[in-house]
């Protein structure tokens, strides 16, 4: 096989960890549900951009539902 197959693999999967890490996240905190579905949203249909928009400006430490440290 060409080289260029795999050339997404590794880090697809990198990205597809840290975005279930994120809505994991998003999960558990104490928003509302509808900010949620937003969120969740975001990160699912847009994976890199959605994660790299949820680290800057999810406000996550605000979020914490102390029942667990904020990844990052």
């Amino acid at each position: 096989m060409h080289p260029a197959a795999y050339s997404g693999g590794f880090l697809g999967l990198v990205v597809f960890i840290l975005d279930l890490i994120a809505i994991f996240e998003v999960i558990n905190s104490n928003r509302t549900v509808t900010s949620k579905l937003l969120w969740a949203l975001l990160i699912f249909l847009f994976p890199i951009l959605g994660l790299i928009v949820y680290f800057l400006f999810g406000n996550r430490e605000e979020h914490n539902t102390g029942g667990y440290e904020a990844i990052a």
